[in-house]
């Protein structure tokens, strides 16, 4: 096996470039993989602007990219779980395993956690990448490995249809249309639910949605958000509110948008630490206000839920480069949000379809 491989290396804000680095060797409990897809994650595009995202800063040369699938071809001495050959999705976050809130079970809260592209652990923009082998889902032959990379932001999903305990009988809105936003339909759906409705600014991403089967869409600089709902959905009433944009107006809203007794699920994260809320009308109403960081426990279950006959994720995929074309892939996902949803990058450039 070579000795080298290409990946992008993030350098410092909007200095990225593909170097030759060496192959990571795996650990006795560690697999590699070689990398077939990667997407491109709002936190890859803010690291890339940026150069931080809160208390995370660059402060040295890193490999970005955690939304990954690919093929084993090494494994370390104590790997039992997977075989060389196989297809898999990669859980990017790996926790300590001895902290309390590992112990009970809620392990993506440990404060420990290594994960990819969040500094200083690097990322998957590049050919080969060693992952702890408990972290790797086998995909079966009728996954392709552009779903199994899209699990990841799937997961956000999965895990807010869990923290809102949603259910078949609900009405579901989700705030935001961006890629997070696009698959919770489909998490959604996953979860039964059939009266969902969206909400987004970009008129490409409400048409998208629609095709992907929300019952109706609305656009918040056109008026009052509760009154286009109650118009789009014949009067109903929110049950459960996904909120994914993480505009400081939008995350305000949602207490006058769900019902009493509803509940709001809070994913995108704002811009500023503070956001002005209704705090009385929250409980009167007795609202629920969730919190969703990332996913626990989903993989699996999001794997197999994928045979759901109306779920398809590859519906968000608008863009495809290979490796080489990194730099002009994260401009696309910075710049063109009008018509870019999910943009996938291929180290081979011959995988893409």
């Amino acid at each position: 096996m070579k000795k080298q491989m290409k990946a992008a290396i993030l350098n410092k804000p909007k200095d990225i470039e593909v170097k030759q680095v060496p192959i990571p060797e795996p650990k006795r409990n560690e697999a590699l993989v070689k990398v077939h897809c990667i997407g491109v994650c709002g936190s890859d595009v803010h690291y890339y602007e940026h150069g931080r995202i809160g208390r995370y800063v660059v402060e040295k040369p890193i490999i970005l990219g955690h939304e990954v699938s690919g093929t084993v071809v090494q494994l370390g001495a104590e790997v039992k779980n997977i075989r060389i050959g196989d297809r898999v999705a990669i859980e990017p976050g790996i926790p300590c395993g001895e902290c309390a809130y590992c112990r009970s079970g809620r392990y993506n809260l440990c404060g420990a956690v290594e994960f990819m592209a969040t500094p200083p652990y690097d990322g998957a923009w590049a050919e080969y990448v060693t992952v702890n082998s408990e972290f790797l889902f086998k995909l079966p032959d009728h996954v392709s490995f552009e779903e199994g990379a899209l699990i990841e932001p799937l997961s956000v999903g999965f895990h807010a249809m869990r923290r809102g305990k949603v259910g078949p009988g609900d009405t579901l809105l989700i705030t935001g249309l961006g890629p997070i936003g696009l698959l919770a339909i489909e998490a959604a759906k996953m979860f039964g639910v059939t009266e969902i409705y969206g909400s987004d600014v970009v008129g490409f991403r409400r048409d998208l949605a629609l095709q992907m089967g929300v019952k109706g869409v609305m656009d918040p600089t056109k008026g009052d958000l509760l009154e286009q709902f109650r118009q789009v959905s014949g009067n109903k009433e929110i049950d459960v509110l996904i909120e994914t944009s993480g505009n400081v107006q939008a995350v305000s809203d949602t207490i006058r948008l769900v019902k009493r007794g509803g509940k709001i699920v809070y994913v995108g994260l704002p811009t500023v630490n503070q956001v002005p809320m209704d705090m009385t009308a929250m409980i009167d109403a007795e609202i629920d206000m969730l919190g969703v960081f990332r996913y626990v426990h989903t993989y699996a279950d999001a794997i197999q839920s994928l045979d759901h006959p109306l779920v398809d994720l590859t519906k968000v995929i608008t863009d495809q480069y290979s490796l080489d074309e990194i730099k002009k892939a994260v401009e696309v996902a910075l710049n063109e949000k009008e018509k870019s949803i999910k943009v996938m990058i291929y180290p081979n450039a011959e995988d893409i379809k």
